[in-house]
């Protein structure tokens, strides 16, 4: 007997037939005699449902009006799929991101967890039944209810498996776990058996859909082991841990390619550490993260910054840098174009020279130009026009030969 946290994604519970089928998957681990904690997204296509009937009376909804909007979404989730197991002899009871104690900051639309306190998920566990747990949402210190952002339904499940001592934490979707590249860009794309926190964290700030950041540090962090698989099919999936050998005997892991980023250029800003700062720490304090970020020396005093956001946060970008050049006295900000970001990741990288340069070969072989870098210890990033992507993916990929996880050392 075991204590399970899962979790299911808004495709896997986006109709009837569907829920029906997590439904039956859940029962199969209950009749195990497993204790079976269940956290659910909204159905697919609701939130956004939601929130386009929100900009349709008001283009800019206040933040606190939409949390309490898109709450909504996981709460009738709960609901049915506690209802489909009641259906087939399954004692299940549904909670709320409130009623499962999940405490936050004051922070609308983004809010952190602060810490979960489990409610009366031990209790209910202990009278047999299955507790179905609303993800993407809590309650804040004001006693607003709060989401969490994208991404919320993995951190619910990966937080509530560290609050209750979880022996497994399973989140399924609707891949199969997680590959050395998209596999709808390379054909030969291999599935990881395991992956190590680090990379896996490395590989969703990059760009790759399975798993968002924010959810891989509250793992590590806590040290929650979960695996990756599909909620249509019984196939293993991929273990996210702390240490995975096969990965780090492996120079590269996986490529990631993020689409969405769009260039950002400010320009003629005075040219001295406490400018640079206050722009930056703007951005900080808005929740906006930057990436691959260039200062250029402008003239006479002045310097540019070159740096990338995610395309959906450039309009809030905007007018924060904007507000900070105006108290600053000069400068202007501009978009400069969408660009793509291709990045591998592996921690053999470490300890092995090249790295760069076989990259950089593989990009050239395949006519791709590369503009912005960043770089860490276990990432290696390049900003690349969005009509290259794909087969800057796919050389480096096949330079790397990821198709064939080659061992190294």
């Amino acid at each position: 007997m075991a204590l399970i946290v899962q979790k299911y994604g808004g495709t896997s519970v986006a109709n009837v037939d569907r829920i029906q089928n997590v439904a039956a998957r859940i029962k199969a681990d209950w009749q195990q005699g497993n204790k079976m904690v269940v956290v659910v997204s909204a159905r697919s296509g609701v939130t956004n449902e939601l929130i386009t009937r929100a900009k349709a009376l008001n283009t800019s909804p206040d933040d606190r009006e939409m949390d309490m909007l898109l709450a909504v979404g996981e709460q009738e989730t709960i609901a049915l799929v506690s209802i489909a197991l009641h259906a087939i002899g399954v004692p299940a009871c549904s909670r709320t991101g409130a009623q499962a104690g999940i405490l936050t900051d004051t922070l609308h639309t983004r809010a952190r967890i602060a810490r979960v306190t489990g409610g009366d998920i031990p209790e209910r566990l202990n009278e047999g039944k299955v507790v179905i747990v609303a993800g993407f949402q809590g309650l804040s210190s004001a006693n607003e209810i709060t989401t969490l952002g994208r991404g919320g339904s993995d951190l619910t499940a990966i937080a509530v498996a560290a609050a209750v001592k979880a022996d497994l934490c399973q989140i399924y979707t609707d891949v199969d776990g997680v590959y050395t590249a998209d596999p709808r860009i390379v054909v030969n794309a291999r599935k990881l058996p395991e992956i190590a926190y680090e990379e896996m964290l490395e590989l969703a700030s990059s760009g790759s859909k399975v798993m968002q950041s924010r959810s891989v540090e509250f793992a590590q962090k806590y040290n929650v082991p979960f695996e990756v698989r599909s909620s249509f099919n019984n196939k293993p999936g991929t273990l996210v841990k702390a240490h995975a050998k096969t990965m780090e005997d492996a120079l590269i892991s996986g490529v990631a390619l993020d689409r969405s980023q769009t260039r950002v250029t400010v320009s003629n800003i005075p040219d001295n550490a406490a400018a640079v700062a206050a722009i930056f720490d703007a951005l900080g304090e808005a929740g906006l993260s930057v990436d691959m970020i260039i200062k250029n020396l402008g003239t006479a005093g002045h310097a540019n910054l070159t740096f990338s956001v995610n395309s959906d946060q450039f309009a809030r970008t905007e007018k924060v840098v904007g507000e900070i050049l105006r108290s600053l006295g000069s400068g202007s900000v501009r978009s400069a174009g969408e660009v793509a970001k291709v990045s591998i990741v592996g921690v053999g990288m470490i300890s092995h020279p090249g790295v760069a340069g076989t990259l950089f070969k593989a990009l050239a072989a395949a006519g791709v130009n590369s503009d912005l870098i960043t770089t860490s210890e276990i990432k290696i990033a390049v900003a690349v026009a969005p009509d290259k992507a794909d087969a800057a993916v796919r050389a480096v990929h096949e330079a790397f030969q990821l198709h064939e996880i080659v061992p190294v050392g």
